[in-house]
């Protein structure tokens, strides 16, 4: 599992934007499929809430997420092409 490091010049929310981000690129979360629960999110890379919004948020504006209230966030099909300076 990739780590949040503490000694990072970005914010947590965009150390998790990017491990996220990676994991989708992968193809480890496919497209279409739901991503895990902020809860889970929280629970694994020990961040707030806020912090997995965040990344949320910043994979909406990649493309790469999206998000249907009360059934979670899911995998964009298809995904748009890859930005290098999203990585």
């Amino acid at each position: 599992m990739d780590k949040i490091s503490p000694d990072s010049p970005l914010y947590v929310y965009e150390q998790l934007a990017v491990i996220i981000e990676r994991k989708i690129r992968s193809g480890e979360y496919a497209p279409g499929t739901r991503l895990p629960g902020e809860l889970t999110m929280t629970h694994d890379y020990k961040v707030g809430p806020g912090t997995v919004r965040r990344a949320l948020d910043i994979l909406r504006e990649r493309g790469l997420v999206i998000t249907v209230r009360a059934r979670g966030s899911f995998v964009a099909d298809p995904l748009p092409p890859a930005d290098a300076s999203s990585m």
